[in-house]
């Protein structure tokens, strides 16, 4: 999915929110975040509730959150875009030089039972149990750490208990 750069500020600000405050964005605070009018923010909100990025959360404590095609759109375009050294691969506080093709989440929308499919272009030497960090990505500097809980018969694809995701890594 292609998004414009001022979709992409606007998913950003709003998963930010949405995972610091565990509740809906309204369109004034998207709005400040990215440095847009309000109106603008309202207006790219029916776009992307019309792609299924965002819902729209109507009351008096409502605004928006993002679904879990807004994750995914965004780990989708950053991944497509990232070169080869952007994304760092730390297995047992060893770093690994392998490039991520691809990260799905199988599960994001409570982070204590998240799971995550991860595929490299090449084999990896990973085992089951091992704990992993993979990140900052590009743009939103997605960090996914956690535990393998399989691998691939041809070691190309790992599936990841995600014990940490955040979106920026926090000191």
């Amino acid at each position: 999915m292609d998004l414009t750069d001022s979709q992409q500020a606007i998913l950003n600000a709003l998963i930010d929110g949405y995972q610091s405050t565990e509740s809906p964005m309204t369109g004034e605070e998207i709005a400040e975040a990215v440095d847009r009018h309000p109106g603008t923010i309202r207006n790219q909100m029916q776009t992307l509730k019309a792609l299924d990025l965002v819902e729209g959360i109507p009351g008096p404590r409502g605004g928006y959150k993002p679904t879990t095609n807004a994750y995914e759109a965004l780990d989708q375009q950053d991944l497509d875009e990232a070169d080869a050294e952007d994304l760092t691969v730390a297995r047992d506080y060893d770093r690994v030089d392998v490039t991520v093709e691809v990260i799905d989440f199988l599960e994001v929308n409570h982070p204590d039972e998240c799971n995550a499919e991860i595929t490299f272009t090449d084999p990896v030497d990973v085992e089951v149990g091992d704990p992993i960090a993979i990140g900052p990505t590009p743009h939103t500097g997605l960090v996914v750490a956690g535990q393998i809980t399989s691998v691939s018969d041809d070691r190309t694809t790992i599936e990841l208990d995600v014990a940490r995701l955040e979106a920026p890594l926090e000191a």
